[in-house]
């Protein structure tokens, strides 16, 4: 594969032109396709064959003009001091202002005089209303008609607030994406000491971010995609997208160092080190294309979209890089004057000739305390995971807005007013197709669920049953749902908010209380509403999680054991990645879910951690963190080969890449960590605990476990047994094959004969 990569490399190299407009008409051509032909995302986190979905498909199968999945709002209506909601005058506002709200798409008003939802003093009351759609679906008019109401209550005297899931996402990462990009600019200017070669590795991220988002855009004209997945497309292809192309400028500038011509070096360069992006990038396609496995829709479009972005940031920094390299020519090749290639240069510099950088002093002490670097190294990650243990899920709701917004204040008056329950009602429904009386069927789970309230350890606020009125009006609508729908719904409040785990307890209490009611009655009782489809989509994202965990590491170890033809690199980095995954989850529960620093990334409230972060964390955590073991470990194999002694190889190996593969690190921390800006909480939980999980793995496991390891195994490090090194194709991704080819014909310039190729029997030391 090397020598494809090579001749690709150099093809890009001399054709520089022609490949530049192709990228460019491929990224004007899919701009012009998410102007003209994207569509709405939605902020929905669907999974069917739950009890929860299926329970929503049963209302609108008997009673399809129902919506019970749809948006909602919440207005809340507070009277001055010494007035009241209750009189002439505030009713008369209220009224009005919920008569404003009437559009195509609002399926029912609940107002608070009529439902109860109001303060024994009058003063604070909320109205619900339901949509037929969801808040992606909603028409600008829906909005609107929000504002008048609002405006209308206000110009009465009173206070009005709207919350709920009507208001929607809003994905702005442009702040996250500029800081980023700030970040990068200035770790790169560092890095080589050119603001020309600094600039190389954002543009080609750039271009490959812009034509994979572009790509998501023009995707949901034909099927309606995750509002997350564009947004993490963005993100990850931003940070792969610098890193790549800064191993490919790198190598390339160390080949014109020892003097190769520009067109050589960048063949070199992509067949090297791009040989390292080209498993670095599989490695995180699998763990994003794993999420499929699942089996669960919102991920799936995830983990499909960002691995679409890496894949385009893979070919971007094989292709593009060396064809900007070739428009750039010598300005592009760092300070140091090129010397001429000799037979001992093909590894680089020689030993003795390096200077001792921090990078190879760090590593020399590793070697020398190899078992206490192992053990600290250990012992930070364990205490970084403690907080893990802890871990709660839920789906963040309107209680993590930002402090002021209207969804916030709405969900804090209702809770403190009305109690924390009343803003995540669960709803249960009644299904009396096969019951002989449903009348009664409907009363004997209404007495169940009283009886259970009536615990004095009852979770339950209030349980409002399916004919909550003596007026005719209303025996006679409830009459005719029974006979008609052939269902009843019954709302329990729950004493603590949505998000609480008692909350999540009280879901499982519910169904287990009600698993007799078929037995009693014929009837059958599902617990539904958005409260107890987050606890199920949560219960099935725990349940599969070991499959994903089994079949992406799987993958991963057999990919790297063909790039290190060893057995025990690829499962030292899959145990390294545990490390990793820990410190970023117990990072994540003590800022988000205990509250410490959280300041520092914009919150002032406490609550569960994202409900599907701990699966898409260990998948695109796993992917980077296969990333670094690559570009680290194949610099040490790659001495190794060329007959370097093992314990030396990693000390080279690791002054070769330490400065390259740190730089990018800090790259990838300040993308991540620029989307904890941002409002979303989605977007902010995953920018933090992915900058978090970074950092630990690239400077922690990456550069002080992993070495440790290595020098206390020695050369036993790269053992594999004969029979599966006889069944593992070699991919030389170190690039031996490359140079022995390049030695023995020559690219196309008589220096190049000159370097020797490696000596095949002196690559190994007898492992004793």
């Amino acid at each position: 594969m090397a020598w494809q990569l090579f001749r690709l490399g150099r093809w890009s190299f001399r054709h520089r032109w022609t490949v530049v407009g192709i990228w460019t008409l491929l990224l004007l051509t899919l701009a012009v396709g998410a102007t003209t032909l994207s569509g709405r995302t939605n902020d929905n986190f669907e999974l069917s064959g739950l009890e929860s979905t299926q329970a929503f498909d049963l209302i609108k199968e008997r009673d399809p003009e129902a919506a019970p999945d749809g948006a909602t709002a919440r207005i809340v209506f507070q009277a001055p001091e010494n007035a009241s909601l209750t009189d002439p005058a505030g009713q008369q506002a209220v009224t009005e202002a919920l008569a404003a709200l009437t559009t195509d798409n609002v399926h029912a008003v609940l107002d608070p005089f009529t439902y109860g939802t109001i303060t024994e003093d009058g003063r604070t009351g909320y109205a619900s209303v339901s949509y037929a759609h969801s808040a992606a679906d909603l028409s600008p008019a829906d909005r609107e008609a929000l504002e008048t109401a609002r405006d209308i209550a206000e110009r009465a005297g009173l206070t009005a607030t709207v919350g709920g899931d009507v208001l929607g996402v809003e994905m702005d990462g442009a702040l996250a994406e500029l800081m980023g990009i700030a970040i990068a600019l200035v770790v790169l200017a560092l890095t080589f000491g050119s603001l020309l070669a600094a600039g190389m590795p954002l543009l080609t991220a750039l271009v490959g971010v812009g034509i994979g988002v572009a790509a998501i855009a023009t995707l949901t004209g034909f099927t309606e995609l995750s509002t997350t997945t564009p947004a993490l497309g963005t993100m990850l292809g931003l940070a792969v997208g610098i890193d790549y192309a800064l191993f490919i400028l790198s190598r390339y500038q160390s080949e014109v160092r020892q003097g190769r011509p520009l067109e050589e070096a960048a063949g070199r360069a992509v067949g090297t080190a791009g040989s390292a992006v080209v498993f670095a990038g599989l490695t995180v396609i699998i763990a994003l294309v794993g999420l499929s496995v699942c089996g669960i829709g919102f991920l799936t479009e995830m983990g499909l979209g960002g691995a679409f972005t890496v894949a385009i940031a893979v070919l971007v920094a094989l292709t593009l890089l060396p064809a900007l390299l070739g428009l750039a020519g010598p300005r592009v090749t760092g300070r140091r004057s090129p010397k001429k290639p000799t037979a001992a240069s093909d590894a680089d510099d020689a030993p003795a000739t390096r200077p001792r950088t921090l990078g190879r002093r760090w590593v020399e002490g590793l070697a020398r305390y190899r078992w206490p670097a192992l053990v600290a190294g250990i012992a930070i990650a364990a205490v970084a995971a403690l907080p893990a243990a802890s871990l709660q899920l839920a789906l963040p709701g309107d209680s993590t807005k930002p402090a002021g917004s209207d969804a916030r204040v709405a969900y804090d008056v209702i809770s403190d007013e009305f109690g924390a329950g009343a803003n995540g009602p669960l709803l249960v429904v009644i299904d009396t197709d096969r019951a002989p009386d449903p009348a009664s069927a409907v009363d004997t789970a209404t007495q169940t669920l009283a009886t259970l309230a009536a615990r004095d350890d009852s979770s339950i606020a209030a349980v409002i049953p399916a004919l909550t009125s003596d007026n005719p009006e209303a025996v006679q609508a409830y009459t005719q749902q029974l006979a008609t729908a052939r269902l009843a719904t019954l709302t329990v409040i729950p004493v603590a908010g949505p998000s609480h785990q008692s909350t999540k307890d009280l879901v499982a209490d519910l169904r287990t209380t009600l698993a007799d009611l078929p037995e009693q009655t014929g009837a059958r009782a599902m617990v539904t509403g958005l409260t107890a489809v987050d606890v199920d989509i949560s219960n099935a994202l725990i349940d599969v999680f070991p499959l994903y965990l089994a079949v992406v590491v799987g993958l991963a170890v057999i990919l790297l054991i063909a790039v290190f033809r060893s057995l025990w690199v690829p499962l030292k980095a899959a145990l390294g990645f545990l490390f990793s995954v820990g410190a970023a989850l117990g990072a994540t529960v003590a800022v988000f879910q205990w509250g410490w620093l959280n300041q520092l990334v914009g919150l002032d409230a406490t609550g569960p951690v994202l409900f599907l972060l701990p699966i898409l964390l260990t998948g695109i955590l796993f992917g980077l963190a296969m990333d670094y073991e690559v570009f680290l470990v194949t610099r040490m194999r790659e001495a190794y080969v060329h007959g370097t002694p093992a314990r030396q190889a990693v000390i080279d190996g690791f002054t070769h890449s330490a400065r390259v593969v740190g730089a990018a690190a800090l790259i990838m921390v300040g993308v991540f960590a620029g989307f904890t800006l941002t409002d979303d909480i989605i977007l902010k939980t995953i920018g933090f605990a992915l900058a978090v999980g970074v950092l630990v793995d690239a400077f922690l496991v990456r550069m002080l476990i992993v070495p440790a390891v290595m020098f206390i195994i020695g050369r036993r490090i790269w053992w594999m047994p004969r029979a599966m090194d006889r069944l593992i194709p070699t991919v030389d991704v170190e690039g031996e094959a490359l140079a022995a080819r390049l030695a023995a014909n020559g690219p196309h310039t008589p220096e190049n004969n000159a370097a020797a190729a490696p000596n095949r029997s002196a690559t190994r030391e007898p492992i004793a």
